[in-house]
């Protein structure tokens, strides 16, 4: 029986604007399995960041449910939520959103501080976090002092902090020149398959979107198609 980590049927979002409504999501539905690495292309407005909000239970739907790891979401009170996004969740922004005064160690520690994971554990699943992003010699360093590949490594790392079913990355790699996007996805990549955690990026960038394994292409609200893309050969490309 195929697992899903990710199932949202009929989803439609409809924001009050004055008298105006402006229909953000028409009617997604999506289905990811388990370990899943895929994107979603679209303009501006076509619906996709709205998305990404409702499956990371940031925002709720009009209409429609949402699955994660086989748990209705959307059925769930608002003051369950929290627990469900530190549990199944992992984010990535494209401008980090890292606490500028933690330590890159500190940073990844912090989703496990609000799981209420013991200080010792949560320090040495961060180590160990920050080794697989090839980051242990800058794990007491400060935001500010790492670049722009770095920072967005050790989002990576603290997305996957307590091991969630699904990793939202919206425009992950925006703020980065093309070669450092093209390490940090092969990076993410890598990741996805040793631990089976389903990414799911949101991006504008065709190069980035070609090294997942489908693109979901978005408009109007809709998922208008969905394209096969190079996955594995597009990693090998970069390297």
């Amino acid at each position: 029986m195929q697992q899903w980590s990710v199932r949202a049927e009929s989803l439609t979002k409809v924001y009050k604007m004055g008298k105006n409504e402006v229909h953000a999501l028409r009617g997604v539905d999506l289905e990811l399995e388990e370990g899943a690495f895929v994107s979603i292309m679209g303009r501006s407005g076509s619906g996709k960041s709205t998305l990404l909000h409702i499956l990371g239970c940031l925002d709720r739907p009009t209409s429609g449910r949402v699955y994660l790891g086989g748990e209705e979401v959307t059925a769930l009170a608002q003051r369950v939520l929290p627990r469900v996004r530190r549990e199944k969740v992992g984010f990535m922004f494209q401008d980090r959103n890292l606490i500028p005064t933690l330590t890159a160690l500190e940073n990844v520690m912090l989703p496990m501080k609000y799981a209420r994971v013991p200080r010792q554990a949560a320090r040495g699943r961060a180590e160990q976090l920050l080794s697989w992003v090839g980051l242990s010699d800058r794990a007491r360093h400060l935001p500010a002092e790492l670049s722009g590949g770095e920072q967005a490594r050790v989002a990576l790392a603290r997305a996957l902090a307590n091991a969630p079913t699904v990793v939202l990355a919206d425009e992950p790699t925006g703020a980065l020149d093309s070669q450092t996007a093209a390490e940090v996805v092969a990076l993410m990549h890598r990741l996805n398959r040793e631990s089976g955690t389903t990414f799911l990026i949101v991006t504008h960038d065709p190069l980035v979107a070609q090294r997942t394994d489908r693109i979901y292409h978005m408009m109007d609200g809709k998922i208008t198609r969905v394209e096969k893309a190079a996955g594995e050969a597009g990693q090998e490309a970069v390297r």
